[in-house]
């Protein structure tokens, strides 16, 4: 019978299981806030003025007239003037809204489209591929059955927005379902997790990182479709920033136009970091993917 060795401590094993405990330690000390803010606020900055650069050397090169190419200057003094003004700021929130409504909508569709799908062979067999050839289609080739059905209304705005954007949130849990590694279930299924609690608890954790990306392709769509919807049904009393996108086109007014893609790429960075940029980050560390 082999003997027992015994071991003093600040032996060799004693080193090796702290060694083992060190890995659930940051692998950097946290930094201060303000400096993490900022590490992460420069790159975007910068990415700007080298965009604001180039757009002027551009206009210096004189490839089209200033009518036709305005200066960022101008065009963001314009910008300014609209936003001190009273009707961009209402075009803004009435966009805001419908882009709101719309992706509820989408969301609630297209969660529970994508659990039917999950929870049934024969339904992922019946539509499944019909769901992704929904998301494959321009969204631009549904306004004229839109408005044939709905008229020039909201409506015919709502239906185009939500065809745009639920089919991507349905693929994103559909795809986080698929990829769930078995050992998970199997562990959910040993602990007692059947039922409702079998999703809460197992199967829509583990899936979140890709339904949070179906998230945002769903709001890319989203935001596309309802631009889309805006420049072709125009509502009167409903001032939008598709419509006056599609008046100063009319007018020829380049420095409006500019104005108005300055304010939907504005948008759509700012929804991107705001929303779903935190939800990235807040499933990375919850992973341990990343630092607290």
């Amino acid at each position: 019978m082999a003997e027992r060795v015994l071991r003093p401590p600040g032996s060799r094993l004693d080193d090796e299981i702290r060694g083992i405990d060190n890995l659930e330690l940051p692998l950097r000390p946290r930094r201060h806030r303000l400096r993490a803010m900022w590490s992460g606020l420069w790159p975007k900055l910068a990415a700007v003025g080298i965009f604001l650069i180039v757009w002027q050397l551009v206009v210096l090169a004189q490839l089209r007239p200033d009518y036709v190419l305005p200066g960022p200057l101008p065009v963001l003094e314009r910008l300014g003037r609209e936003l001190t003004g009273e009707v961009l700021p209402l075009a803004t929130a009435i966009t805001l809204q419908r882009a709101a409504v719309g992706f509820a909508l989408a969301l609630a569709i297209g969660t529970l489209l994508g659990l039917a799908i999950v929870r049934s062979k024969l339904l992922r067999t019946a539509v499944a591929s019909l769901i992704t050839g929904l998301q494959t289609m321009p969204s631009i080739a549904w306004f004229p059955l839109a408005i044939l059905i709905f008229g020039l209304n909201e409506a015919a705005i709502m239906f185009v927005v939500v065809l745009g954007a639920a089919p991507s949130i349905a693929n994103g849990l559909i795809a986080g379902v698929d990829h769930i590694p078995r050992v998970l279930l199997r562990a959910g299924q040993v602990l007692g997790a059947r039922g409702v609690a079998r999703y809460r608890y197992v199967i829509f954790p583990a899936a979140l990182p890709s339904f949070v990306g179906g998230l945002k392709q769903g709001w890319a769509f989203a935001w596309r479709s309802l631009m889309a919807g805006e420049l072709l049904v125009v509502i009167a009393g409903r001032p939008s920033i598709g419509s006056r996108l599609q008046f100063a086109r009319e007018f020829s007014d380049a420095l409006g136009l500019m104005a108005m893609m300055i304010v939907i790429l504005a948008i759509g960075i700012v929804v991107d970091l705001l929303v779903f940029g935190t939800l990235d980050r807040a499933i990375r560390r919850r992973w341990g993917l990343l630092e607290s």
